[in-house]
């Protein structure tokens, strides 16, 4: 007689979701897509949770779902258009982070990061993974974590010093 998976995956998730959110947040860099991501990637871990538990690592299974997710996600051209409630009279000239903080600008700079080098940043220094584990979350060579981390940083660090330029 088969055991009710709800209890157990319930109990994960309880312990995991915020975490979860957080990554999700800092790969796509809107809460509400977060959300959605890591509740997609929940729904179909719930789906094979009798085989995941028994795997003995939910969690690196729930990350690789929430990574391809986001992959995913960017890579629909209908994705990518912005919507806006009303339309500016005239292009500003402010920059968007002039008010930002210190942690807001680092994540609008974590924003102008390719999607694929952005998931490897989250992965190293954010989920905290070495370059083997990344590289197996991501299903690439570690070669190609390492460039792809290089990559990402030598943006990011364009990015901030462009900000640390703007701002007087």
């Amino acid at each position: 007689m088969r055991q009710d998976p709800e209890p157990e995956f319930r109990e994960w998730v309880a312990a995991r979701r915020s975490h979860l959110r957080r990554t999700a947040y800092l790969l796509c860099g809107d809460w509400h897509l977060a959300d959605d991501l890591v509740q997609e990637a929940l729904t179909r871990a719930f789906a094979a949770w009798g085989r995941i538990a028994r795997r003995g690592q939910p969690d690196a299974y729930v990350r690789k779902i929430l990574l391809n997710l986001y992959l995913d996600h960017r890579r629909r051209p209908a994705r990518r258009e912005a919507a806006w409630a009303d339309l500016p009279d005239e292009p500003s000239t402010a920059s968007a982070a002039d008010d930002l903080g210190e942690r807001e600008h680092l994540l609008a700079a974590l924003r102008q990061v390719a999607p694929g080098q952005r998931a490897v940043l989250v992965l190293r220094f954010w989920e905290d993974l070495s370059v083997e584990q990344s590289a197996q979350a991501l299903g690439v060579s570690t070669g190609n974590i390492k460039s792809q981390t290089s990559r990402g940083l030598e943006t990011l660090r364009g990015a901030l010093a462009t900000y640390q330029e703007e701002t007087p």
